[in-house]
């Protein structure tokens, strides 16, 4: 027989095999029903789920130390206590920085960014408002500020929150035009928002019932609205919570811990039960007048009465396997939100210096990408707002026509953060100016300074220090600092 012959005789199944599909879409017992079963659209999913997700991203940051540890974290890392800071780097017709229009367009929005200036009620800074709109931000799921103008305000412009509960989620309807109303936000035929419907008063409040349709909204353009929020869907108009995810393992940590302190306080209270040798079983309360009952205090001994003996209840609960299944459960929440593990739980045990330091950097990124969107979607557009209302109003003494030019110098940089070993750090940030991979301008970034406006201190503390017959304690640049900035003065 050859080999022709083996293959020849060899049974061979025409039945096709089975392929795998993915598995993910597989059904069974080992899936729950609700897994994955939704292919509604982002709107049509919020729409119905909003307003609960709301609420119960509110109460956990009023009541979940965990939650508000996070608000905490989010509004010191992502601003800081001293805000966004604005720079204007124009330049004039002979290449230079214009200096004077610069420093004069900073100083104005410097005292527009006062407290009782920036916001119609006077009751927020620019920097309570930055801190507010981040906080707001992760706990609804998005903010609207309405830009406004007008004389009764400091150079003619000023910033009004509206809580997200006012743009109503169960306003659809046609507009005019062809638009689309859809959860209060009038849409054109490319989905982008034209005007928004706010409620003149909030749904909460105890006259908001009695007004007619008519009188509850109030249309406003979308170019004097900022909506912010963070789209996770193509087509998504509303926005949500930033604790979404983390929302029900973060309420069932919380139910845990609460069972487990009660269980803690019973056991360490050493409860018991009085029970009859002969079986008298329950005694309804009007007879229950021999029952014993005793009020047990540490150091002290009591006799029980013949036939009552003593069983005693002592939970062995929380044990020794709370902590472990506490603190996995909490990693994943902190996975869902964001910061790191030590971070939001102010855990360190364990920690080294690799691990704590990768876990900083990661959790960087997280706040900085943070920065970035408020810079785009909040800090640009109501500096650009400002400088457009002075521009107009004539309070800066600049045409108007120089918006843009002005406008697109603007730069706004975000809260830098102290590093874990910051000697080790700075002879890096040595290192690669030595080697050209660093600019001055990239390390004074990483302290959150601007270059010029340190290098400008440096002299005038050299500068000060000389008037006191002080010698410098350092020579940064080999004391050359002229060399290295020759366009900064004593006067600035």
């Amino acid at each position: 027989m050859g080999i022709l012959d083996i293959f020849r005789s060899k049974k061979i199944d025409a039945k096709p095999r089975r392929t795998r599909n993915y598995s993910g879409a597989a059904t069974g017992r080992l899936f729950s029903s609700s897994f994955g079963a939704s292919e509604r659209s982002a709107d049509s999913e919020l729409q119905s789920a909003l307003p609960k997700l709301r609420s119960r991203s509110r109460d956990l940051v009023r009541n979940n130390e965990y939650a508000k540890r996070y608000m905490k974290l989010l509004r010191n890392n992502v601003i800081g206590k001293n805000g966004f800071n604005t720079q204007v780097r124009a330049f004039g017709g002979d290449t230079k920085l214009d200096q004077p229009a610069n420093q004069l367009i900073e100083a104005k929005f410097a005292r527009w960014c006062r407290l009782g200036n920036c916001t119609v009620d006077g009751k927020l800074s620019w920097i309570d408002v930055q801190k507010l709109a981040t906080e707001t931000l992760a706990r609804d799921g998005e903010v609207f500020i309405i830009k406004h103008r007008g004389a009764s305000f400091h150079d003619s412009f000023a910033l009004e929150f509206v809580e997200s509960d006012q743009v109503d989620v169960t306003f659809n309807r046609k507009a005019q035009g062809g638009n689309e109303i859809r959860m209060g936000v009038e849409l054109n035929q490319f989905k982008k928002p034209i005007a928004y419907y706010f409620l003149q008063a909030h749904p909460g409040d105890a006259n908001y019932s009695s007004m007619t349709v008519k009188e509850k909204y109030t249309r406003i353009t979308a170019d004097k609205v900022i909506h912010l929020l963070e789209p996770v869907r193509v087509g998504q108009t509303r926005g949500e919570p930033w604790l979404t995810a983390s929302m029900a393992a973060m309420n069932q940590l919380g139910a845990l811990r609460e069972a487990a302190i009660v269980n803690a306080r019973i056991g360490a209270s050493k409860m018991g039960f009085f029970t009859s040798s002969g079986g008298d079983g329950f005694v309804p309360d009007d007879m229950a007048e021999d029952i014993p009952i005793m009020e047990v205090e540490p150091g002290t001994m009591h006799q029980l009465p013949v036939g009552v003996d003593f069983k005693s209840f002592d939970p062995q609960y929380p044990n020794n396997e709370f902590d472990g299944f506490h603190k996995a459960v909490l990693k994943g929440v902190a996975v869902g939100l964001g910061p790191s593990y030590p971070s939001l739980s102010g855990d360190l045990e364990g920690v080294s210096y690799s691990s704590i330091r990768q876990g900083a950097l990661d959790e960087r990124d997280y706040y900085e990408n943070v920065q970035e969107f408020l810079i785009t979607h909040l800090v640009r557009p109501v500096f650009e707002a400002w400088l457009g209302s002075s521009m107009e109003m004539g309070t800066l003494g600049i045409p108007l026509s120089r918006f843009e030019h002005f406008a697109d110098a603007a730069q706004f940089r975000g809260r830098a953060w102290s590093w874990v070993d910051p000697l080790k750090e700075m002879n890096a940030a040595v290192t690669g100016l030595k080697n050209g991979v660093l600019s001055l301008d990239d390390v004074a970034s990483q302290y959150g300074k601007d270059v010029e406006e340190l290098l400008g201190q440096i002299k005038r503390d050299k500068a000060l220090a000389a008037q006191f017959g002080i010698k410098y304690a350092m020579e940064p640049f080999g004391g050359n600092l002229e060399k290295v900035a020759p366009d900064i003065t004593d006067d600035e």
